[in-house]
């Protein structure tokens, strides 16, 4: 044979073995995932993006807040748009003063509910506050919870009564600094009961799910200085079943959890104890008594945070946070999927050469995934709110 074609031959032969190779493996950076669509909202000044989540219409539903409505503190922010992330309509709500929104839901007669705070209205310095739209962002009404101290609320969902439940934290009441505040309230948003828990440092609740008993799951993160990830189960009183904690010996928080197909709970955030950098994504799989199954870090050399998950479709989780260890920025949107036993399957960033945060990520209705926060990379203001969808 020909020395040149033996050659060539060889070469054939190992460039094919080399592309088969590749084709049978799983890039960890964003194969199976495309931007369709980015958007900002917002004005000349400062807006952020806490919460997503599709409309009964295709459409998207975001809170967070803004500096730009009227240049008089913060305000609530909601904001309505199509399939295509194009604005339909936005609403501000709040008064002279700080008030801010953390979670929002479309409710079951189209209309939606937001949670957070405000220093405007209520007995103390800041209290939990609950807002009700009709389906054109209207307001119907709202409340505020809270003694004379700080009082936030992080989390709302509508519960199978048609009322709501609210968790975050309280300074004015419980055992501690800052307890987990819990207030179950009716329909028209009066308040049911509440409850505290905690001991005598810091416990602050993050994320609130209704699970399949009537009771709830709560998240978030307890202790002073170094954290550990809080896990609490309650009936459907609010009595607590049982709590759970996870972390090492340096800081760890939950800023996430949902109830699994599978009867057990998710939970993301972030851990200094465990990983490869500063702070990594962490990830806790557990049963339904909560008892850990798994966990899992994703991230590099800087800090990696995970502030969303969800359960896919196919029975993976979809994480939304930032990442300082990867991207083009200072700080970029970082999307992880994995398998359902946390295993990475890809990853995504989404920025530009500024700041770029994930608050909340959901899978939509085909296939693909929404997520929110802020851009300080794009946009027309200092900070604007941030909403990409995938294909």
């Amino acid at each position: 044979m020909n020395h040149s074609v033996m050659n060539f031959s060889i070469k054939f032969i190992i460039a094919i073995f080399v592309i088969l190779i590749f084709s049978n493996c799983q890039s960890p950076m964003g194969i199976g995932v495309s931007t369709e669509w980015e958007k900002t909202y917002g004005g000349t000044a400062h807006d952020y993006g806490y919460s997503v989540e599709q409309t009964a219409d295709g459409g998207y539903i975001v809170t967070g807040y803004t500096w730009s409505s009227d240049g008089d503190g913060w305000d609530v922010y909601l904001i309505k748009t199509d399939v295509r992330g194009n604005e339909e309509w936005s609403k501000t709500f709040g008064g002279s003063d700080t008030d801010v929104g953390y979670s929002v839901q479309q409710t079951i007669d189209n209309g939606h509910i937001i949670a957070g705070y405000t220093w405007s209205f209520g007995a103390g310095k800041r209290d939990v506050y609950l807002v009700k739209t009709d389906d054109r962002g209207n307001e119907e009404w709202s409340k505020t919870f809270g003694g004379n101290k700080t009082d936030v609320g992080y989390s709302v969902k509508e519960t199978i009564d048609g009322g709501y439940i609210v968790s975050g934290y309280t300074l004015s009441f419980g055992a501690g600094w800052y307890d987990v505040y819990l207030i179950k309230t009716d329909v028209s948003g009066n308040e049911v009961w509440t409850k505290t828990f905690g001991g005598s440092s810091l416990d602050v609740g993050e994320s609130v799910q209704q699970t399949s008993d009537g009771g709830y799951i709560i998240a978030g993160w307890t202790g002073e200085g170094l954290h550990d990830v809080y896990l609490l189960k309650t009936d459907a009183s609010g009595n607590e079943e049982w709590v759970k904690t996870f972390g090492g010996s340096y800081a760890e928080k939950g800023h996430s959890v949902i109830k699994t197909s599978n009867g057990g709970y998710i939970i993301a955030g972030y851990t200094y104890s465990f990983g490869l950098g500063e702070s990594d994504v962490y990830l806790i799989k557990t049963d339904s008594n909560g008892n850990k199954e798994w966990s899992k870090t994703f991230g590099g050399s800087d800090d990696d945070v995970g502030y969303s998950v969800e359960e896919t479709y196919d029975g993976g989780y979809i994480i939304a946070g930032y990442t300082h260890a990867a991207g083009s920025g200072d700080s970029d949107v970082y999307l992880i999927k994995t398998d359902s036993l946390g295993n990475r399957e890809w990853s995504k960033t989404f920025g530009g050469s500024d700041y770029d945060i994930g608050y909340s990520v959901q899978q939509t209705s085909d296939g693909a995934f929404i997520i929110t926060g802020y851009t300080e990379s794009f946009g027309a203001g200092g900070s604007d709110v941030y909403l990409i969808k995938t294909y």
